[in-house]
């Protein structure tokens, strides 16, 4: 029941919308980019009945008499609808009904929140939940399952570390996936161990020998998760995201929106390895679908894990671990055919790669194929946190896309200091030094990694402070970008990284008018204001999407539904 009231809810949202027509919204301060990257202003939008932009007008230049409606923009800064370039949907949906425990500071602090999850939920077979960080909470250490069993023993618990490279298992569920003493870790993987045995923590691929026993989500649920998401997104201004690892089910569940009418933010997807890419599309990219929200155009492929973790494949040993190099998932061959399975059927590839190892094989690979493979490729590397500065330079050619999520730096400064050491820091998290070699930028959240408002990733983007402004000045403050780069990275150069550009990115005549009404012009407010930067409105092909006051009954009811 739950599930039908939001979804109806979700549906009511579209119907709505009024029909399209030509319109405009006046009275705005708007902001847009052109293809050169400079800032355009303008103060009123034209809107076609196909719902792309027909016009920008000047406070100089008269509208049009003959209109079907005019909104007033009440003096708001409007910009165009960002695009995260880098989240999960699905899991951002997931995180929105299960265990959060992303806001503990500690491990009581957790194990208090499990304890009274567990109570509130007493029929849920297991305990589902992610976002607990051992560095967040000083602990020095994984936690165990020993720690988990004191507070839920009945039942199997399994847990996801923040950056989900990571799981936390009580005993019970280990008892269900049969590990014990003797299971061995799987390539790409690790089982942490303590006296012997498991400790209750696996370690990115080892994850899959417990959670491949959770009960897989019922389609109903599937699509509870997408309306929270499309919820949490339009409300912080994304009206598009890549989506990273797109399964099967996730796609059915994304069509049935598009079928109902309820997909209200663009998907642009990256199949979650080679058989879902297969699976999903077939022999070739789907087309776009349901007025440009909807396509499969490439597919993701993982070479290392996390910092976090351990797991992030590095050159030379982790400075507090000196016997670990992290974790490579896929030998040089390995990863070469991959690429060229996706490559030979016209697929985009997006290689996670956080490590400089890693970063370097996927750079490596792709200046192996690009001489074949020729054309728009657009190769991408998600994530490409820690490069070697000799490498940078090589992220320049062939195009590379530097697929990067500022609000990482900001959270990730003291661990990766603690992990790689002060010599090793000069190639991470740098944006300016990318930009200066020649490569190119798009910028995202990694959602439910970190929250999805692309305001912290601005304000940290310019300023490489945190929200409390440290470190005062910025850390490493050579590699800050200027408010404009920043911007195009959630905006043209997002969409550029998607093959998107020529329908979304810029209020550009003949682009789809999706765009954001805020309460904060970026360009001119402090750090500070552009982190507390309020979403009036969000339209998506031209009609509302979101508003933060609902205007009718029917909205208000998606809106509030489940808050």
């Amino acid at each position: 029941m739950k599930a039908l009231t939001l979804l109806a809810g979700a549906a009511c949202l579209a119907l709505a919308a009024p029909a399209l027509a030509d319109g405009m919204v006046e009275n705005v301060n708007g902001i847009t980019l052109d293809k050169d990257g400079k800032v355009v202003r303008f103060s009123a939008l034209l809107i076609d009945k196909d719902g792309k932009v027909s016009q920008l007008l000047t406070s100089k230049e008269k509208a049009p008499r003959q209109l079907d409606f005019r909104h007033d923009g009440r003096g708001l800064t409007m910009l165009p609808g960002l695009i995260d370039a880098h989240g999960h949907v699905m899991g951002l949906g997931f995180a929105a009904l299960t265990l959060d425990l992303s806001g503990t500071s500690s491990l009581a602090d957790a194990q208090a929140a499990i304890k009274a999850y567990a109570a509130k939920y007493p029929d849920r077979r297991w305990i589902i939940g992610r976002g607990w960080n051992q560095e967040k909470w000083g602990l020095g250490r994984f936690p165990t399952a020993a720690e988990l069993d004191a507070v839920v023993a009945d039942r199997p618990v399994w847990l996801e570390r923040v950056d989900g490279h990571a799981g936390w298992a009580n005993s019970r569920a280990m008892e269900v996936a049969g590990i014990t003493a003797a299971t061995k870790s799987p390539s790409g993987g690790r089982i942490e161990l303590a006296g012997g045995k498991p400790s209750g923590i696996f370690v990115d691929a080892a994850s899959e020998l417990v959670a491949k026993h959770i009960p897989a989500p019922k389609p109903a649920e599937r699509d509870l998760a997408l309306a929270e998401a499309q919820k949490a997104l339009l409300s912080v201004g994304i009206t598009g995201i890549a989506d990273m690892g797109t399964t099967i089910e996730d796609w059915q569940s994304y069509r049935r929106a598009g079928d109902d009418g309820w997909l209200s933010i663009r998907i642009f997807g990256y199949a979650g390895g080679i058989d879902n890419m297969v699976a999903i599309a077939g022999p070739r990219p789907t087309p776009w679908l349901y007025d440009d929200k909807l396509r499969l155009g490439g597919v993701k492929l993982y070479l290392d894990g996390a910092l976090g973790s351990r797991g992030a494949w590095l050159k030379k040993p982790y400075a507090d671990a000196p016997g670990q190099t992290g974790l490579s998932f896929l030998a040089s061959a390995e990863i070469r055919n991959l690429m060229v399975r996706a490559s030979m059927d016209g697929f985009q590839t997006a290689v996670h790669a956080i490590g400089d190892a890693a970063n370097a094989e996927a750079i490596g690979a792709v200046e192996d194929l690009a001489e074949t493979y020729t054309g728009d490729r657009r190769w991408r590397i998600e994530h490409a946190q820690i490069v070697d500065p000799a490498d940078i330079p090589r992220l320049a050619r062939y195009g590379i896309i530097a697929s990067m999520q500022p609000v990482h730096q900001t959270s990730d400064r003291l661990m990766a200091e603690v992990r790689l050491g002060p010599d090793r820091l000069k190639g991470a998290y740098a944006w300016n030094s990318i930009l200066k070699a020649g490569g190119r930028l798009a910028f995202g959240s990694d959602t439910p990694v970190e929250a999805p408002n692309p305001f912290a990733g601005l304000a940290a983007a310019i300023t490489r402070e945190d929200e409390t402004g440290q470190p005062f000045g910025g850390w490493m403050p050579a590699e800050r970008v200027t408010r404009e780069q920043a911007l195009a990275g959630f905006t043209t150069g997002a969409a550029y990284a998607a093959f998107a550009e020529a329908r979304v990115g810029s209020l550009t005549p003949g682009h789809r008018a999706d765009f954001i009404l805020i309460d904060t012009d970026p360009l001119l407010a402090t750090p500070a204001q552009i982190r507390g930067t309020v979403v009036k409105e969000a339209w998506v092909g031209g009609r509302p999407a979101y508003r933060q006051e609902a205007i009718d009954s029917s909205v208000k009811r998606y809106d509030r539904t489940e808050q």
